[in-house]
């Protein structure tokens, strides 16, 4: 499959004519909690031919192929991706963490080296917090999603990750569940996480009082006034765009 999928970058980057500089697994399957059918979600940033950026008229800064049962992939410009950077993305700063990469180029390195900066610790601690209570919804009902259930619970480890170690929480299940979940939950999050892997998406589970417990118990109001928020300033970002740019240009064009 890793190959068919780089297969799908290098026609994207053909038909589009542009350079795909960094490509990796999102969600579950980077998570660590797959089902049985689920799909290959393949996020990526490229850029385009320097003149291209140098035109009055707007070019799409998105590019995604039709999302069918196996894949959904799609990828955002590199100025796109460097203008959500300095917003401390969630979505961008889980990419940069996927432990399945498909593709890194040199140019992928100049972003990795300012994103310590710009990440905000109230922002991605608000998000994961704002996540996990969106889904509460779904706790409602006599059965519960094991989908979502994993998702609330990642969501928790996250934020209570930023908390403790003020970075960036790792993004696979098994290492929050290492250094968040206490240990008399560890075997409860396990049986649940063996259901996921070997059940399909749409798969319900009777509630698990100790889980739900420690969902209820960590989705309290903090404060987060002492949280530190990323840099302000434009230019490191400028100047890695500057840099991808040149280079794609002179590499590719």
């Amino acid at each position: 499959m890793r190959q068919e999928i780089i297969n799908k970058l290098n026609e994207i980057e053909k038909k589009e004519d542009v350079k795909i500089i960094y490509a990796v697994e999102s969600g579950s399957r980077a998570w660590g909690f797959e089902s049985i059918d689920s799909d290959y979600d393949v996020r990526f940033i490229y850029v385009r031919d320097k003149n291209e950026y140098l035109c009055l008229e707007e070019k799409s800064d998105v590019i995604q192929l039709p999302i069918d049962d196996v894949f959904d992939i799609s990828g955002w410009d590199i100025k796109k991706a460097l203008k959500l950077l300095y917003k401390s993305n969630p979505s961008l700063l889980e990419w940069f963490a996927s432990p399945i990469v498909y593709k890194e180029t040199k140019e992928a390195s100049y972003i990795r080296e300012v994103i310590p900066l710009y990440f905000s610790q109230k922002k991605l601690y608000c998000h994961y917090q704002r996540m996990a209570k969106t889904s509460l919804k779904y706790m409602n009902n006599e059965k519960v999603s094991v989908k979502k259930y994993l998702y609330i619970l990642r969501c928790i480890l996250s934020s209570q990750y930023i908390v403790h170690n003020k970075k960036q929480p790792p993004i696979e299940i098994e290492r929050l569940i290492e250094c968040e979940l206490p240990s008399e939950l560890r075997e409860d999050m396990n049986k649940l996480l063996m259901i996921k892997k070997n059940s399909n998406e749409k798969k319900y589970v009777d509630h698990i009082s100790s889980l739900d417990e420690f969902i209820f118990t960590n989705l309290e109001e903090r404060d987060v006034s002492s949280f530190i928020d990323g840099e302000t300033s434009w230019e490191p970002l400028n100047e890695v765009f500057r840099k991808v740019i040149e280079k794609n240009s002179d590499d590719m064009f």
